[in-house]
Parts: structure tokens; C-alpha cells; sequence
């Protein structure tokens, strides 16, 4: 499972997540929000919305809230802020390559915050395109291992145009080609598994290994990051040992 995932496996163990759902809501509403702006409210038709509304849903956002982010996107509701996407490049501490993704109606701010964060942390902001080419944009799916055994689940999702699948603990992992995500998703679907998990993100071609305390030292930084407002995802090109992994269960 990459760094992203057992990133994302340490939140939801120590109940992180469940302490901001409200910052979680706000990210999950701007993302259905410019999804639906920008391909218009029927998710059967713009694939984008379908993604965001599935991922409210995964983060248990009321069906109200995602309808009302729906109607800011089409103008039906003429009060809703104006979001645009920016992204942003740069280096942790230990030379570790970051990815900002964010959502923003102020870019001078957030530009301004992100920068503060990587600097006050010995990290530092790149340019355009400085560390993306050490990324690949896939699409992945992650469920408990209760839900379907993993050689179904290999079966199911090699069958549906999935390039791995992976089983760590007690979660099982299916990772794509953005292209294949509406065919794993509608398997998975038919096949009545319920995703914990599910959408696109930013994946490294090639993972740094730290020791644990510099491990531990770069993930405060993406703690750190993440928790600002206008941030919707940090990626990073660090694996996550056993060793660490304990080392932050433990914390």
C-alpha cells in the first residue's frame, strides 16, 4: 500500500479524522461544488461530479450538503463563493517532493500560507512542474478485507481494467489508470462492496526511504499542511516503514 494510503490508514486509526469532520465537509463540498460548475449537476454525465459525490458520501457528508455544494456549482444558488483549483510544488524537510492540491478563492493567501508552512518546517515552494514529473495521476479504491476476500477482489478488479491490487491488514487496495475508475467502481458496485475510500490522487513513480525519525519529522509537515483551509490534499514521494508506522500509532 503506498505512503499515501498508510498515511491516510494512521488518520482514520487515531480518529483524526472523525475530530475534523467539519474541515473534512468544507473540503468535500468545494470539490463537489467545482465539479459541478465546471461540468454541470447531473453525475451520471460528469464524471468529475460522480467522484465528489462518491467521496461525500464515503466521508459521511448529509445528503442535504451535498445537494446545496450541487446548486452553488450550477448557480442555482447565487450567494456560493467562487473556488478555483491551484496547485502547488515543492520539498519537505530531507528532500522529500510534496504536492499541494487546493481550493481557493484567494490565491495570494493560500500561496502565502503554503509558502509559511514548507519554510517554517525547512521545506521550501518550487516552480511549476518541479517535482510533478516524479508523479503519476491514477485512480484507487480502498475497502476492508471483511467485504470481499482478496482473490475476489484481484479477480474483480483486473477484470475491470485495474493495474494492482494490494492487501495490507485488514484493507484491500485496487489501483488503476484513471481511465478504468467508472468500470472498478461499477463492479465493485454490482458486487455490493462498499468503498472506505475511493478517487484520483497523485502517485510517486519512485518512493525516498528515511529513517524513522526523519519519517516522523516530514509527516508533521504533511499534518501541517493538510489542516490548512484552503489545502483539499498533500501527496509526497516517502514510503512509511513498519517501524514508523508504529512509531505514529504509538504517538
Amino acid at each position: 500500500m503506498s505512503g499515501h494510503s498508510k498515511w491516510s490508514t494512521i488518520k482514520r486509526k487515531k480518529g483524526v479524522a472523525d475530530a475534523k469532520r467539519g474541515a473534512a465537509f468544507t473540503r468535500l463540498s468545494r470539490e463537489v461544488t467545482l465539479a459541478a460548475r465546471e461540468g454541470g449537476g447531473d453525475p451520471d454525465t460528469n464524471f468529475r461530479l460522480r467522484l465528489a459525490i462518491e467521496k461525500a458520501r464515503a466521508g459521511n457528508m448529509p445528503k442535504d450538503n451535498i445537494e446545496r455544494s450541487i446548486k452553488k456549482g450550477t448557480g442555482e444558488d447565487k450567494d456560493g463563493v467562487v473556488f478555483e483549483e491551484v496547485t502547488y510544488e515543492g520539498y519537505a524537510p530531507n528532500g522529500v517532493a510534496v504536492i499541494l492540491e487546493c481550493m481557493t478563492e484567494n490565491k495570494n493567501r493560500t500561496v502565502a500560507e503554503v509558502r509559511h508552512g514548507l519554510d517554517k518546517h525547512n521545506g521550501s515552494l518550487g516552480e511549476n512542474g518541479s517535482v510533478m514529473w516524479q508523479f503519476d495521476r491514477i485512480t484507487f479504491f480502498t475497502f476492508p478485507a471483511a467485504k470481499m476476500d482478496f482473490d475476489s477482489a484481484f479477480e474483480l478488479a483486473i477484470e475491470a481494467g485495474a493495474d494492482d491490487v494490494t492487501e495490507d491488514e485488514d484493507m484491500i487496495e485496487i489501483v488503476g489508470p484513471v481511465s478504468s475508475y467508472k468500470d472498478i467502481s461499477d463492479a465493485l458496485r454490482a458486487a455490493n462492496v462498499d468503498v472506505e475510500d475511493a478517487g484520483l490522487r497523485m502517485e510517486p513513480k519512485q518512493e525516498m526511504a528515511l529513517e524513522v525519525a526523519d519519517t516522523l519529522q516530514v509527516l508533521k509537515v504533511v499534518e501541517y499542511l493538510e489542516e490548512l483551509d484552503d489545502v483539499q490534499n498533500v501527496y509526497h514521494n516517502m514510503t512509511i516503514s513498519d517501524e514508523a508506522m508504529e512509531a505514529l500509532a504509538a504517538e
